[in-house]
């Protein structure tokens, strides 16, 4: 065996991915990024920053066309409406929740937490 053997408690170690200095977003308040091959948004509603999945899990529209207010992600075709803390679609709407991602704001900038949802997006 070479090196030394991963402990359960790494494997379950996140990894965290640089987006960028911590305006990245400027006075935007949904921002299209790609992370690895994954085409993600970044997201700021009020003073809370994260990241979503870029396709609507209804029919694809492009929700960097989309809005934030009021704890919403808004899509721009059909104008069902997701939350923010936890991906779920507004009442009436009957498709699978928005895939989220935890951003975490630092002095060197703007982290993304890599999980396994992300790496398993098509």
């Amino acid at each position: 065996m070479c090196g030394k053997p991963i402990s359960v408690a790494e494997a379950d170690r996140p990894a965290w991915i640089y987006l960028g200095p911590a305006d990245l977003l400027g006075e935007r308040d949904v921002l299209p990024i790609v992370v690895g091959r994954q085409q993600l948004i970044l997201l700021r509603d009020g003073g809370r920053i994260s990241a979503a999945e870029r396709a609507c899990p209804h029919e694809g529209a492009d929700l960097s066309l989309g809005r934030c207010a009021a704890g919403r992600l808004f899509c721009p075709r059909h104008l069902a409406s997701f939350d923010l803390r936890d991906g779920s679609v507004s009442p009436g709407w009957r498709f699978r929740s928005l895939r989220l991602f935890p951003v975490v704001s630092t002095p060197d900038g703007l982290w993304l937490e890599m999980d396994e949802d992300l790496l398993l997006m098509k």
